[in-house]
């Protein structure tokens, strides 16, 4: 046992097993089917689940062959084209992978895999990365993501990709953090015109928890009041130029049909389930024309603008999605929040499609 202990390099951080992909990836996924939504859905989870690999790569100096980041992309054939850093602290916050091939002996359509994948983590709660992050994450509840370098250097890498290799087969994708990153970036997208595939994973809907409330009766009752209180203000601020061009620019991003991807049981991201269910009962009560008015604002928002505050449209009010909902029994809210359920090949799901009209 002595013997054994001495040849023990005490020095070099152990890796989590979360971290290998031969531990946690999705070995199922042996061949990728891209018109499977199950497979497109593993792998961009996974190539967010490198971005995130990358960065504890960098904190604990495995470089060469001592990294654990590759896998999580090279198993489906991609390269890393570009790592996106943050110029606050170094951090690498995002990447950009280039699919090199599809195997040969794939049956399946490879017109549909990307050409690029655009990814950004989440928050890192280990290493140098986590003020930074904090930080960020605070100016999602401020409305002010869009105000920040990092996303500054993360909206330049999307235009960059698009504009150099267009926008076909280019998708984005993202966890928490990321997925608000990811989310803006195809907002500002989309206003141009260009709708990229969006892959978003426990999405930030900073809100009054209302989805956690058991009542259904009493759910819908303060849903319903939020809604009428809501669309009142908006038509009272109807002459307002700010509230007139939110509204005109939430009908615009329309046709721009992101994949979301939330847990019931994380509160983080759940409330995006209850704004669009009330949105479709709102529509079979026959009070959808007070829900579209009311689905493009925020109280908060609106509240600012009458004071002569002009504010962002909230990142989280988006007309269309494709919701899928995991109702798989977790264990705990970290588990829910985690970015290694979305590759698990036994999920419970639940997917509708809302399209606003």
């Amino acid at each position: 046992m002595a013997s054994e202990s001495k040849n023990l390099d005490l020095s070099v951080p152990v890796a989590s097993e979360r971290e290998i992909y031969g531990l946690s990836g999705p070995l199922h996924l042996t061949t990728v089917d891209w018109t499977n939504p199950n497979h497109q859905r593993s792998v961009a989870a996974s190539l967010v689940q490198g971005v995130y690999i990358l960065e504890r790569d960098r904190q604990e100096k495995r470089e060469g062959n001592r990294a654990l980041a590759p896998p999580w992309w090279e198993a489906f054939h991609f390269q890393l084209y570009r790592l996106l850093i943050d110029d606050a602290d170094s951090c690498v916050f995002g990447a950009i992978y280039q699919l090199t091939s599809v195997p040969s002996d794939s049956n399946h359509s490879a017109d549909q895999a990307p050409r690029y994948v655009i990814a950004f983590r989440g928050t890192i709660t280990k290493g140098d990365a986590f003020s930074r992050d904090v930080e960020l994450d605070i100016h999602i509840i401020r409305n002010g993501l869009h105000q920040t370098s990092r996303f500054e250097t993360a909206i330049q890498a999307v235009r960059h990709v698009v504009a150099t290799f267009g926008s076909s087969n280019v998708w984005l994708a993202g966890h928490s953090l990321g997925a608000a990153m990811a989310m803006l970036a195809g907002k500002n997208m989309a206003k141009t015109g260009v709708f990229l595939e969006a892959f978003l994973f426990n999405p930030p809907f900073f809100s009054a928890p209302i989805e956690r409330i058991k009542d259904k009766k009493v759910k819908h009752g303060i849903r319903f009041a939020g809604s009428v209180i809501t669309a009142g203000l908006a038509l009272a601020m109807k002459h307002n130029h700010q509230a007139n061009r939110s509204g005109g620019t939430f009908v615009a991003l329309s046709a721009w049909l992101p994949c979301l991807f939330v847990n019931r049981a994380d509160h983080i991201c759940s409330e995006y389930v209850g704004y669009f269910e009330h949105r479709k009962r709102m529509e079979e009560m026959g009070a959808g024309a007070v829900e579209r008015l009311a689905t493009q604002h925020s109280i908060g928002g609106l509240l600012l603008n009458a004071m002569g505050k002009p504010s962002e449209e909230p990142l989280h009010l988006i007309p269309s999605a494709s919701l899928t909902v995991n109702l798989t029994p977790v264990r705990d809210f970290k588990e829910a929040h985690g970015i290694h359920q979305w590759w698990r090949p036994d999920l419970l799901l639940e997917s509708k499609i809302y399209n606003y009209r």
